[in-house]
């Protein structure tokens, strides 16, 4: 079976950008800048990017196109005989399938939260702290709710994959991180013109290493790390599919910058979008997980046109999570394709009831 290409270089780009640009970058790393020191974190995270996050990209992509397969199969294909590389293809198909255990999941809330935005039933100034805060319980309280706009984020995203590599995955990945990108440059804007926003921007912006030692200057180095892998999707082979459909008039290495410098504005932005929009309304932008579902709605009841920003701000998030969702099931039905020769089609539905 002759493998699959994409259409473009602007489609290969953004679709693996979109592997690595989601919820890491825009959930988790402007409350990690929150709760470790703003900018000083930031540039030990930049530090790690360059010597460990966009070498293993490289190597990544390496792997994917000298065997043409996915990570299922490319350690076999390529390993010296009687050696046992082709271990490391179990461990990629498992972090791949674990991955998606939960950022479905996830993913299903961004949904969610939109929908209530797009709505109006989460929109309103007379909401108390409390009220906002009970939305998020409520949900998390409600199994049935989380599992229908669980349901539609895997849905939606295997129907794309069904599509094929350029009719589907590239080009309506195209189209979303567009969009993504868009969304993210109007938001911060407006962000950063908000009222008292200066003070979150020089906390985001201006280092101040001595703010480390409260935390420990060992975890913030670690937190920093930790966050370089995770917000790159790299360690469980997911890249290495990319790799795989990649001509081989390209640079690997000048793909993978190209990569990890989109991925790297879109995590800066988030932060640019979050950190001083708190610091405006008097928020300390430390919450942890809670930051997206409770702190930030609560500033958007108090914006003007609150509705508007809330909306859009949820379906940035729901962009960056299924983009990533979309690249990962790209994986996952490659799996079914190398390891026992399945149609595109026939993968999808086994992996619709596997996930």
């Amino acid at each position: 079976m002759e493998r699959e290409k994409f259409g473009s270089r602007l489609g290969f780009i953004l679709v693996s950008a979109g592997c690595a640009v989601g919820l890491g970058n825009v959930w988790k790393f402007p409350y990690m800048c929150g709760q470790y020191g703003g900018a000083a974190f930031i540039a030990i995270y930049l530090v790690f990017l360059v010597i460990l996050g966009y070498p293993i990209i490289v190597c990544e992509f390496a792997v994917g196109r000298g065997s043409q397969k996915s990570c299922a199969t490319s350690f076999r294909k390529l390993e010296p005989k009687g050696r046992r590389w082709h271990y490391n293809g179990y461990i990629g198909m498992a972090g791949c399938y674990l991955l998606m255990m939960y950022y479905t999941m996830v993913s299903g809330w961004m949904l969610y939260y939109f929908f209530r935005y797009l709505t109006g039933s989460l929109t309103s100034q007379s909401m108390t702290t409390e009220q906002v805060s009970s939305y998020f319980s409520n949900m998390l309280a409600s199994p049935g709710t989380m599992i229908l706009f669980m349901i539609i984020a895997v849905v939606l995203s295997f129907a794309i994959c069904s599509l094929g590599l350029k009719n589907g995955v590239e080009r309506i990945t195209k189209v979303m991180m567009i969009c993504l990108l868009g969304l993210i440059l109007v938001l911060a804007v407006h962000s950063c013109l908000l009222p008292g926003s200066g003070t979150g921007i020089r906390f985001y912006l201006v280092p101040d290493f001595t703010a480390m030692q409260a935390k420990g200057i060992g975890n913030v180095i670690f937190a920093a790390m930790s966050q370089a892998f995770f917000t790159l999707s790299i360690g469980i082979g997911a890249m290495a599919i990319f790799g795989s459909y990649l001509d081989k008039e390209r640079s690997l290495s000048g793909e993978a910058l190209s990569i990890t410098l989109l991925d790297t504005f879109v995590a800066l932005m988030a932060g640019l979008i979050i950190i001083p929009a708190c610091f405006s309304f008097g928020i300390e932008p430390d919450a942890g997980p809670s930051l997206i579902f409770i702190t930030l709605p609560n500033i958007f009841n108090q914006m003007t046109g609150g509705r508007i920003w809330g909306a859009l701000f949820f379906l940035f998030l729901s962009f960056a999570a299924l983009s990533t969702v979309i690249a990962v099931f790209e994986n996952i039905i490659s799996f079914a394709i190398d390891l026992w020769g399945f149609p595109r089609k026939k993968a999808v539905i086994c992996n619709v009831f596997a996930i």
